[in-house]
C-alpha cells in the first residue's frame, strides 16, 4: 500500500462524540477491509460473511496481505444480488498459512465469471458489498467480534485480481491521517500483569508504514499520567500486548494510552519522514481477555 508517515493504536470503548470524522460500519460500498485475520486450523479461524445489494451480480475478488501489506494469496467468487456469502478463512487460505497473521481486501468486480478483465480499473460502478467477521474458536468457546472497515476503497490503476503492497491507498471507513496533524487516538488496555489473567492485544491497521519506536502518554484510570514507548515492528498490521511496555507502573491495570498518529518516529525506516505529507488511513481495536468476563470483547479506537 501507498506508504506514508503512520503512528495509529487502538483506543477508547466507544467513538466520542462531536469528532470532524468517525469509522463508517456497516454500510454498503465497494469493497471491505478486515483488518485482522488469522487461522490456526477449523478450530480457531477467521470467519466472514457477505451480502451483496448492488442490484446486480458481481464478482467478489479478495486478497490476504501479511502484516507487512505483502500479497500473499487470493481468489474470487461469484456473487449474484440479494446473494449471502460466508466465507471461512480456514477452508479458502490454502496450505502453509496456519498461524499466519494478516488482513483480507474485498472487491466487487464486475460480473460475470471472475475474469480479469471484469476487475480491471478497480470495482464495479455501483456496488453495494457489506460484511462481518468474528474470530471463531471452538475450544475455548469464543466469537470473538472483528471491526471490518467499510469502503469506499481507494485503488490505484490496478488490476484486483493481482493487487501488491501499493495497490489500495485510502479506505474512507477509518481515520484519515496527515503529518503533524493528527488525529489522536486513545488506546484503550486492561491487564494486571498476571498469566492468564486481565489481557489486552491492540490491532493497529494502516495504508502506510506505521514502524517505529513511538512516545506516548498513558494514563490509569485515576488521570495519572506517565510517558512511555512502544514498537510497532510492521509496517501496516500489528498486534501487540501493552502489559510488555518497559516503564508502565505496576498499578497501570486499566486506562488508555493517548497518540498523535501524525508524529513520525525517530527510528521509522526511511525514507518515512520525506513521505509524511503523503497521508492514508488508519483503524484500531482493542481485543481484551479477562476471567471475569467469560469471553474475548472487542473494543473501538476512538480518534479525535
Amino acid at each position: 500500500m501507498k506508504k506514508f508517515a503512520l503512528a495509529a493504536v487502538a483506543a477508547a470503548a466507544a467513538l466520542g462524540a462531536g469528532v470532524a470524522q468517525a469509522y463508517t460500519v456497516g454500510t454498503f460500498t465497494n469493497g471491505v477491509v478486515v483488518p485482522n485475520v488469522i487461522h490456526n486450523g477449523d478450530a480457531d479461524t477467521t470467519a466472514v460473511g457477505l451480502i451483496n445489494q448492488s442490484g446486480v451480480a458481481v464478482s467478489v475478488f479478495w486478497t490476504f496481505f501479511d502484516q507487512n501489506s505483502n500479497h500473499v494469496t487470493d481468489g474470487c467468487f461469484p456473487m449474484t444480488d440479494k446473494d449471502y456469502q460466508p466465507f471461512v478463512w480456514s477452508t479458502q487460505s490454502g496450505t502453509g498459512l496456519a498461524g499466519q497473521r494478516g488482513y483480507l481486501v474485498f472487491v466487487a468486480g464486475s460480473a460475470p465469471g471472475c475474469t480479469p478483465a471484469a476487475a480491471l480499473g478497480g470495482s464495479v460502478a455501483g456496488a453495494a458489498l457489506a460484511a462481518n467477521a468474528f474470530q471463531v474458536n471452538t475450544t475455548t468457546q469464543d466469537v470473538a467480534f472483528i471491526p471490518v472497515i467499510d469502503g469506499p476503497l481507494t485503488i490505484g490503476a490496478a488490476d484486483v485480481t493481482k493487487m501488491n503492497a501499493t495497490s489500495l491507498t485510502a479506505v474512507g471507513g477509518a481515520a484519515t491521517v496527515v503529518a503533524g496533524a493528527g488525529p489522536t487516538f486513545s488506546m484503550r488496555y486492561y491487564v494486571d500483569g498476571a498469566a492468564g489473567g486481565n489481557d489486552s492485544r491492540i490491532v493497529v491497521w494502516s495504508t502506510g508504514d506505521q514502524r517505529g519506536t513511538h512516545t506516548v502518554n498513558m494514563y490509569d484510570d485515576a488521570q495519572n499520567r506517565k510517558s512511555v514507548n512502544f514498537k510497532l515492528s510492521f509496517a501496516e498490521l500489528d498486534w501487540f500486548d501493552p502489559e510488555t511496555i518497559a516503564g508502565r507502573p505496576a498499578t497501570y491495570t486499566d486506562g488508555f494510552i493517548e497518540w498523535n498518529a501524525g508524529v513520525v518516529p525517530g527510528d521509522a525506516p526511511a525514507p518515512l519522514a520525506a513521505l509524511g505529507a503523503v497521508g492514508g488511513s488508519a483503524f484500531t481495536y482493542t481485543v481484551i481477555s479477562a476471567p471475569a468476563f467469560g469471553a474475548v470483547q472487542t473494543v473501538l479506537g476512538a480518534y479525535k
